[in-house]
């Protein structure tokens, strides 16, 4: 009987064919890398920002949780008040936009450009003592609007003295992958004309048009948005309003958690899965303001809604917004830290280093990834989890996460 065996120039093309794929998937999919996310962004209009807005906001923020303890305690299923209230004196803005675009309105040329400067010269500051993340959202790239899009974000350069470390603008109102295309040659244009180096300026696009979702041709615009953006796009951040408002929701119906602003999530959330890019969810009109305990309530409802599908990252456009945004991470990630832990110590229990054959990776890495979620927010600190599970140090967690060797372990995740 003729032993069955592949002739081996079928298996040179094959293996050719296969190296392609190979190259140009881990090209287009590196994986979430090393960038920590923040869990929000918060969005200023540029007439109100100052070097002190971050420590406005949580000066605020701290009022207005000691002012309505009581029933923010009601909330409080894990018992991180006291570990909020510390984290909103020490870091309340992880992330933060001063907005020259919705938030800011249209002004005359003069104006804008002396708050561009302004603010400039504010990021400036910041990139010494201030938020971990920050930039700008600019006007958007459509008819007369971007000629004042590309003059705000040359002066806003220009009064920073140049591309500050964590700089990124936003840009709103994308609807085709053109526009991105646009949008790269600007970045290069920029770093060309000044002497930046390649790649310094990076951006992110707002979602907030159907269009981006489904295309004419029934393809997914977004989803070529970032693979014209390259390296360049770091994240897409949801128009809540705009978005449900071009899908011809009702004003009364428009919320976070409409099903039509859940399929342009979840559309996002697929398309930048394995990028880098991410994804960061929209904003809520509900500020405590004249009915502080009914807002604070909604807003932890949809914080807490959000991060069980997935989005870690959301707009924040009040200081109120803070105390809930912080309170519901940390109850959700010591929750999924607390689940995790005993699971990923059976996992590695049930490593059979002989033969190197591990059970359900993709589990470990999801796991792995919710428990460095975890510790990067500051829901769980680095001590808490040694004391707990020595064996889950940094090194494993981040080798678990990207399904590589698991350090003196000595063993190999399948891939």
């Amino acid at each position: 009987m003729t032993a069955t065996r592949l002739p081996e120039n079928v298996r040179a093309r094959i293996e050719a064919m296969l190296e392609a794929v190979d190259a140009d998937l881990r090209a287009r999919y590196p994986g979430s890398g090393d960038r920590t996310q923040p869990i929000h962004t918060v969005y200023v209009p540029a007439d109100r920002a100052s070097a002190d807005t971050p420590a406005e906001w949580g000066a605020a923020a701290v009022e207005l949780l000691d002012t309505h303890r009581e029933s923010l305690a009601e909330l409080d299923t894990a018992a991180v008040l006291p570990a909020v209230r510390e984290r909103l004196l020490r870091e309340p803005v992880q992330d933060l936009r001063i907005d020259f675009e919705d938030g800011y309105g249209y002004r005359s040329d003069e104006e804008e450009d002396a708050a561009a400067t302004a603010a400039g010269e504010i990021l400036a500051g910041w990139s010494v003592d201030g938020p971990a993340g920050y930039g700008i959202r600019v006007k958007g790239l459509e008819g007369l609007e971007r000629r004042r899009a590309v003059r705000t974000l040359e002066l806003v350069l220009d009064g920073a003295g140049g591309v500050p470390e964590g700089f990124v603008f936003t840009v709103p109102k994308i609807r085709a992958a053109e526009q991105v295309s646009a949008l790269v040659a600007l970045c290069e244009g920029l770093e060309r004309g000044s002497g930046l180096a390649d790649g310094m300026l990076r951006f992110e696009l707002q979602i907030e048009s159907p269009q981006a979702i489904v295309g004419a041709d029934g393809g997914v615009p977004v989803a070529k948005m970032i693979k014209v953006a390259g390296r360049r796009c770091a994240g897409l951040h949801f128009g809540t309003y705009d978005y449900t408002a071009a899908c011809g929701i009702a004003a009364t119906d428009q919320a976070l958690d409409h099903p039509a602003a859940d399929y342009a999530k979840t559309v996002m959330q697929a398309a930048a899965a394995r990028t880098g890019v991410w994804v960061c969810d929209g904003s809520t009109q509900i500020v405590p303001d004249t009915e502080p305990e009914a807002a604070l309530r909604e807003h932890h409802r949809l914080v807490t809604r959000a991060l069980r599908r997935g989005y870690y990252q959301g707009w924040d456009m009040h200081p109120g917004h803070l105390v809930t945004r912080w309170l519901a991470t940390y109850e959700f990630f010591r929750g999924a830290i607390d689940v995790a832990v005993p699971r990923l110590r059976a996992y590695l229990e049930r490593h059979d280093a002989a033969s190197g054959v591990v059970d359900e990776p993709a589990t470990a890495e999801a796991l792995a990834a919710t428990v460095l979620r975890g510790l990067r927010c500051g829901a769980r600190s680095e001590a808490e989890l040694t004391s707990a599970a020595p064996e889950l140090t940094r090194e494993v967690l981040e080798a678990l996460a990207a399904r590589e060797p698991i350090g003196d372990l000595g063993v190999k995740e399948k891939r």
